[in-house]
């Protein structure tokens, strides 16, 4: 089942998701809810808040889709959905590295943001088991972005002021879209 995926704007991607304490059949429904609604947009990434759900479930996919193409990213291979319980870094490197990010939640915008270059993830799988992995290039990338997503982080919070004055008027206007959507 395909979700709605909430816009810049919506007060759920600002707040602070909460842990998930049981893996229920309806959390496993959930977690393969957001990876068809993830792939019918062709993200590589999809944090619970962004569909409405202020809890700690990520699901991410760097295989399926690979590098733009007009705009859009392609498919690249075989889909491996990966799902992702209360994930936490615990580690990261000192090196950082630049890359442009854009979001589903941030339709049409995208901008540049500095983080390390690799992390490692402590997490639970859907069957329940304690999982530590460490993660470089865009898997390390989309981790850090979906978990500042289940921390009310989003990636213009992560530009410099600078870049993100340059997106401001864009930012506004999708702000403006969402709030009057949500009021009517």
């Amino acid at each position: 089942m395909l979700l709605e995926i909430h816009k810049y704007g919506d007060p759920v991607l600002k707040q602070i998701a909460a842990p998930i304490d049981e893996i229920t059949p309806e959390l496993a429904d959930l977690a393969a809810s957001m990876g068809q609604t993830m792939y019918a947009a062709n993200g590589v990434g999809l944090a619970a808040p962004q569909v409405g759900v202020s809890r700690r479930l990520v699901v991410v996919d760097v295989d399926y889709v690979g590098e733009k193409e007009n705009g859009r990213r392609k498919k690249a291979g075989e889909k491996n959905l990966r799902v992702y319980i209360n994930p936490e870094i615990t580690w990261e490197s000192a090196e950082d590295c630049a890359m442009d990010e854009g979001c589903l939640s941030i339709p049409g915008i995208e901008g540049e943001v500095y983080r390390p270059a690799r992390v490692r993830v402590r997490y639970m799988d859907l069957q329940g088991n304690a999982r530590e992995e460490e993660m470089d290039d865009l898997l390390g990338r989309c981790i850090q972005h979906e978990i500042d997503h289940l921390n009310g982080v989003l990636f213009p919070d992560r530009m410099s002021f600078l870049r993100r004055t340059r997106i401001a008027g864009q930012l506004n206007k999708l702000k403006h879209e969402t709030v009057s959507h949500l009021v009517s």
